[in-house]
Parts: structure tokens; C-alpha cells; sequence
């Protein structure tokens, strides 16, 4: 007997995840572990459920789909089929890649498909691994093609929990190996796995200025260069903090920024 399904439910539509889980429980070999009404939520659910199929609508308030799947770790990755009211054109990237997509409002038999095509998938423990890859990959593509805006709000995980912290409020971005280091304006610290030039590319680049190979700063709170014995340059934040400059970025900020 083929084991049932289980699949955690995220949309922030109530009318909506109701009407999806309700069709959900209509099929004898599926089992709704969770719902969730946002992306925060979302994360939370899948890391503590671990379902085998996770159900996101495409756009959510503060953290989206792309957003739940970018926050969690690719080991607690399940199967992932988007849910949206957009055009299947939009999302034409994830119809190989993604497990599948779905359109609301969504069809009974069309859901039986996403279903089926999942638990064929949950039967080979390998191919989840390369799917999880692969979805991360169309992500890429995706967001290439259409040049999402530049990102508010950066999603760190503590814990449980997914706390998102207002990119106005960051005043710099430290490269740590595969780690980056947050530091707000408050002085609020946050370590986030990320590549620095992939974050740097979402980041909007009149806001956020690079002072050295592995080093951001939100220019709004740089406050001066200064060069130090030895000819190393640093730069010194509101928030107190002193960060080293490349000789060219420190050019750059004394031109561009720091002069009338």
C-alpha cells in the first residue's frame, strides 16, 4: 500500500487555502499536516512537519513563495508546487523544474496530477534531492527573466522562528565564508547563508555601495572616510562601526558621496 502524502497548505487567502484543503482531504491518500497564512509561517511549518509536498500561492505579504523556499535549508526542502492566479506563461520556468504549478482558482482533477506526480516522486528519496536543486535553479532563471524589484525586507531565521529585517535599517553586510553578517543601524546583528554578490544584485545598488571585496554599506549611514597610518582607509558608520575600504571604493566614496 502506497503511503499517503503529506502536504502542508500556504496561501494568506483564507476563501482560497480552505477551498485548496478542502480538495486536499477529499483524496484518500493524502494528508494535510499544516496550514500556514503567510511565508513566515510557511517555513516555520515545513521545518517542524517535514511533508513531502508543499503547496505555496506564489504571492504572500512580507515573505512570498519564492521567499519560503529561498529561507529554508535544501536538506528540509519537500517537493514544492506553486499556487497562483497569474497566467501559466508567468511561471512557464517552474513547469519543468518545480514539481508543478497550479492555477486558481484549482481544478479537482488538475490537482489530482500535482498529487500524483509527487508521490511518484517521494518513491525515489534521490530525485527529491535533484528536485529541491533544480527548483533553486529555476528560481535563478526566473528571477533573471523578470527583474524582481529590489528587496524591503531580508528574511533571517532565529531558531524557530523567521524574523525580517527592513533593508532601510541595515547599515552593513559582512562576508564571512558561505556566511554574511547583518548589522542594522541599532546595531542588531544577523547572520544570514547567502552569497554576498547574490544578496548585492537584489539589494538596490543607490542604497548600497561596496567598500571592499567582502563588504557592503548602506551609503545613507556611512559618515566618513578616513585614511589611517599604513595607507589602509576605513570608513566609519553612525551606528559606530568602522569597516575597511579598498583604496579604489574608497575614491569612489570620497568623489561621489562625501563631497558637495
Amino acid at each position: 500500500m502506497t503511503a499517503r502524502l503529506r502536504v502542508v497548505v500556504a496561501d494568506d487567502e483564507r476563501p482560497a487555502r480552505s477551498f485548496l484543503v478542502a480538495l486536499l482531504r477529499s483524496f484518500d491518500d493524502v494528508t494535510v499536516v499544516g496550514e500556514a497564512t503567510s511565508g513566515k509561517e510557511a517555513v516555520v511549518l515545513i521545518e517542524k512537519e517535514k511533508p513531502d509536498l508543499a503547496l505555496l500561492d506564489w504571492q504572500m505579504p512580507e515573505l512570498d513563495g519564492i521567499g519560503v523556499v529561498r529561507t529554508l535549508k535544501k536538506t528540509e526542502m519537500p517537493l514544492v508546487a506553486f499556487v497562483t492566479a497569474y497566467d501559466e506563461y508567468a511561471v512557464r520556468a517552474f513547469e519543468v523544474n518545480a514539481v508543478d504549478y497550479l492555477l486558481k482558482p484549482v481544478d479537482k482533477m488538475r490537482l489530482r496530477e500535482t498529487l500524483n506526480r509527487a508521490q511518484e516522486l517521494t518513491e525515489h528519496a534521490e530525485i527529491v534531492s535533484e528536485q529541491a536543486a533544480r527548483v533553486g535553479a529555476a528560481l535563478d532563471a526566473y528571477e533573471a527573466a523578470s527583474k524582481p524589484p529590489y528587496l524591503e525586507r531580508v528574511p533571517v531565521r532565529h531558531r524557530e522562528e523567521v524574523v525580517l529585517v527592513p533593508v532601510a535599517q541595515i547599515a552593513s553586510i559582512v562576508a564571512d565564508g558561505e556566511l554574511l553578517n547583518i548589522t542594522t543601524i541599532r546595531n542588531e546583528r544577523h547572520t544570514i547563508t547567502y552569497r554576498l554578490k547574490d544578496l548585492e544584485q537584489r539589494l538596490d545598488p543607490s542604497r548600497f555601495i561596496r567598500l571592499g571585496r567582502g563588504t557592503l554599506a548602506n551609503i545613507d549611514v556611512v559618515t566618513k572616510v578616513s585614511l589611517m597610518p599604513g595607507g589602509t582607509h576605513v570608513a566609519l558608520l553612525s551606528n559606530g562601526q568602522k569597516l575597511q575600504v579598498s583604496r579604489l571604493q574608497s575614491r569612489i566614496l570620497r568623489e561621489r558621496y562625501l563631497k558637495l
